[in-house]
């Protein structure tokens, strides 16, 4: 028997649940965007929990531009949510994305967003958890409805934060592969 200090004992791995969200408008966005999501899925230590049906939406923000496809993803990850932002930019990355060369709100053929991270708050120059502006964007919270209606942020329920924003122009276009 080897002595006590040789022994590996496993350590407890600590877990959360987050909310990603994926949005495309250039080039095939579904297929851009399930590319994504196999991409996130074969990570280590992240399991998909369930994801949303694909949204048709209108461009946000005040660059001319054709509609988004989004969705939204739980996910169950041992990574940090800072673990977490970097293996997604690495994914929008592989899709050809540089966030430090393109227009803010401009069109991109994938753009990943942390809307969620388990319970925690983080307030820092390139990581704000929960997502600031997710609850008056309807084209992240109607997909984050879908899969999680009764989740609340701030101790707003998304479909409360849903039911007081325009949602007209989007609509439902698929279920998610």
């Amino acid at each position: 028997m080897p002595p006590e200090f040789f022994i590996r004992r496993p350590r407890p791995v600590e877990k959360h649940v987050a909310y990603l969200c994926l949005g495309s408008n250039l080039g095939d966005r579904a297929k851009t965007m399930a590319k994504a999501v196999g991409l996130i899925a074969r990570t280590g230590g992240v399991s998909i929990l369930s994801r949303s049906s694909l949204y048709e939406t209108p461009p946000w923000g005040p660059v001319p531009q054709g509609p988004y496809l989004n969705l939204v993803v739980a996910i169950e990850t041992e990574l940090s949510a800072r673990e977490l932002l970097h293996m997604l930019l690495g994914v929008e990355h592989a899709f050809g994305r540089d966030r430090t060369r393109e227009v803010r709100f401009g069109p991109r053929r994938i753009d990943i967003d942390i809307l969620i991270y388990g319970d925690e708050k983080i307030d820092e120059p390139d990581l704000e958890i929960p997502h600031p502006r997710m609850m008056e964007r309807a084209f992240a919270l109607l997909p984050l409805a879908e899969i999680a209606p009764e989740l609340a942020v701030g101790g707003v329920r998304i479909r409360d934060a849903l039911a007081g924003l325009d949602t007209s122009g989007i609509v439902r276009v698929a279920d998610a592969a």
